[in-house]
């Protein structure tokens, strides 16, 4: 296969976009990196060809994921306040449209994600979302394959027993949603605590730039339905609707709390069972892709 042009690369940049952003969580960041993997192809080409574009291109954005993951636990831990992914939000089809959203990523995924080692969800994402062999897994991670196949295993094995789930259909979402709605806006204790798991937690990322959002996360169904109660007698002249959230349902408020202060928070949750295992309210202005919303 002859080596890419600069246009021919363009073809190549969703792949390696969703590569980049399962692993890092951040489309600013997969970007920089999808960038980067372009410059070392270009010069690596000029001195001889690449035989498989793809899977070069593949294997160099790998490293230079490793490399950000390896980093951003430094710079993530002198991050003001609690850290989420970024968002891409999108209107709601409606209950009988079927969206297309090939290209995303749930944010309760992505959210475990962020709790394994970085070798752990290079190795996790590269064979298990996109499928590339180990042998190739392990010259991304500068390892033996049997090494990559223990990284892939013990972060596969992390997801599966986290406590953040989200099996529901968009139906179910949707269902569940309208329930934690009404209860909230009803003030029913009772009947939200209800909608959610026991040990459901509650994250919050204003990026230091929003007052009133905590350090640590919120966990099970009391102390989490105690404080959305308290957060919806706060607000004032405020609309709610539903979106879709890298793929699932959620609510996006715009209006202004009774103090005056604006607000604009996209909320992403995490359903299963029926019940609400995690809530990711995004206040970052900086982390939401907007897509054709009014």
């Amino acid at each position: 296969m002859p080596s890419l042009t600069a246009t021919e690369f363009e073809a190549e940049r969703p792949h390696l976009l969703a590569v980049a952003y399962r692993m890092l969580g951040s489309r600013a960041e997969a970007e920089d990196a999808v960038q980067e993997a372009w410059l070392r192809y270009a010069k690596a080409r000029d001195g001889g060809e690449i035989h498989d574009p793809r899977g070069w291109l593949t294997t160099v954005t790998g490293r230079i994921c490793l490399d950000v993951l390896k980093s951003a636990r430094v710079s993530r831990t002198a991050y003001p306040g609690q850290w989420l992914p970024s968002y891409v939000v999108e209107p709601d089809a409606g209950p009988d449209a079927r969206a297309e959203m090939s290209d995303q990523v749930g944010l309760a995924l992505l959210v475990v994600l962020e709790k394994l080692s970085p070798e752990q969800r290079v190795a996790l994402v590269l064979h298990d979302a996109f499928g590339m062999p180990f042998e190739e897994v392990a010259t991304v991670l500068g390892t033996t394959e049997s090494a990559a196949r223990q990284h892939a295993s013990r972060g596969r094995r992390a997801v599966a027993q986290d406590t953040i789930r989200h099996t529901a259909d968009l139906a179910e979402q949707r269902k569940v949603l309208g329930a934690f709605l009404e209860a909230a806006n009803g003030g029913d204790l009772q009947a939200l605590a209800a909608l959610l798991a026991p040990d459901v937690v509650a994250i919050g990322d204003g990026g230091g730039l929003i007052p009133g959002v905590g350090s640590r996360p919120i966990l099970g169904a009391e102390k989490v339905s105690r404080f959305y109660l308290g957060i919806a007698a706060g607000l004032a002249d405020v609309q709610v609707e539903t979106v879709l959230i890298n793929g699932s349902l959620g609510l996006l408020a715009r209006g202004r709390h009774a103090n005056g202060r604006p607000l604009f928070s996209v909320l992403a949750v995490a359903i299963d069972n029926g019940r609400i295992t995690g809530f990711f309210n995004q206040l970052n202005p900086s982390k939401l892709e907007l897509r054709d919303l009014g």
